[in-house]
């Protein structure tokens, strides 16, 4: 199932379960030539450090290895939030996720009635027809 968890990562890295979060200025700051004031909010997304090529080379390319042996540099990798705000569900929705992929994958083969359906963007990403699919027993 090593395997199966790296798939699941780069699936989050390439589309992160949260569009990000909101983060207020403790004190003035200056990044990327830009300077931040005291108390205003700012957007953090997991896509801006998933999709940067200095952190995942080819960024665009699906490449589960991304994850073996230590995997990406730490707070590069975050679909769930770091630090002091990450998402206390986390442990629960990894084991969940694997269990059902694992599941799904050994059990059944599936089909796509959409096979290039395109993603939609809001509070969290959705499939534009909800992703329609055939889904049939292996064969014993």
């Amino acid at each position: 199932m090593e395997y199966t968890w790296n798939v699941v990562h780069e699936c989050m890295r390439i589309t992160p379960p949260s569009i990000g979060g909101f983060k207020e200025s403790t004190a003035e700051c200056t990044f990327a030539g830009f300077t931040i004031p005291k108390g205003w909010k700012v957007l953090w997304t997991p896509h801006s450090s998933h999709m940067n090529p200095d952190y995942f080379p080819e960024p665009q390319k699906f490449d589960p290895s991304r994850f073996e042996g230590s995997g990406p540099a730490p707070f590069t990798y975050v679909p769930f939030g770091g630090g002091a705000t990450i998402c206390p569900g986390r442990s629960y929705v990894k084991l969940v996720i694997l269990a059902f992929t694992h599941n799904m994958v050994t059990r059944f083969t599936l089909e796509k009635f959409i096979p290039n359906e395109k993603m939609l963007f809001g509070a969290t990403p959705k499939p534009a027809y909800d992703l329609p699919l055939r889904i049939h027993p292996h064969k014993k």
